[in-house]
């Protein structure tokens, strides 16, 4: 079973469709993840940056937002927090390649278990050569 790394570009696509491009594709990655072909892992901070986009970005009210924010629970995603070897790493992937220590913890996550990352914020996201990374609409 192959692991996939899913950035907040992504998991927004599940809780919240409106303006959203490659919906189809995020559906793709549940489903596979549904038939056992992959499993599904972020960075804690996911929850974080999906909660600022669905109050920032999508500018939802808290009776929609409790929805979205419900279903990112129920999601087969493993959350994984950050530890001490995964936080210097990520200091270090976010130098070297210029990006935020945000961008840089789902590389470093993707990197330390050996994971594609999947995001539709490949500008950001694909600088690194260390870590394999796919642009969501080539899913």
């Amino acid at each position: 079973m192959d692991t996939l790394v899913v950035d907040s570009s992504v998991i927004t696509k599940w809780l919240n469709k409106n303006n959203e491009k490659n919906i189809d594709k995020a559906d793709l990655i549940l489903e596979d993840t549904h038939k056992g072909k992959v499993e599904l892992i972020a960075p804690e901070l996911a929850k974080y940056e999906v909660g600022n986009v669905l109050l920032t970005g999508k500018k939802l009210v808290p009776k929609e937002a409790n929805i979205s924010l419900g279903t990112i629970y129920s999601l087969p995603i493993t959350f994984v927090g950050e530890t001490e070897d995964l936080a210097k790493q990520t200091f270090n992937l976010a130098f070297k390649h210029k990006v935020t220590y945000y961008d840089a913890s789902f590389m470093s996550l993707a990197k330390q278990y050996k994971a594609t990352l999947i995001t539709d914020n490949i500008k950001h996201q694909g600088k690194s050569f260390e870590v394999k990374t796919v642009s969501l609409q080539n899913y």
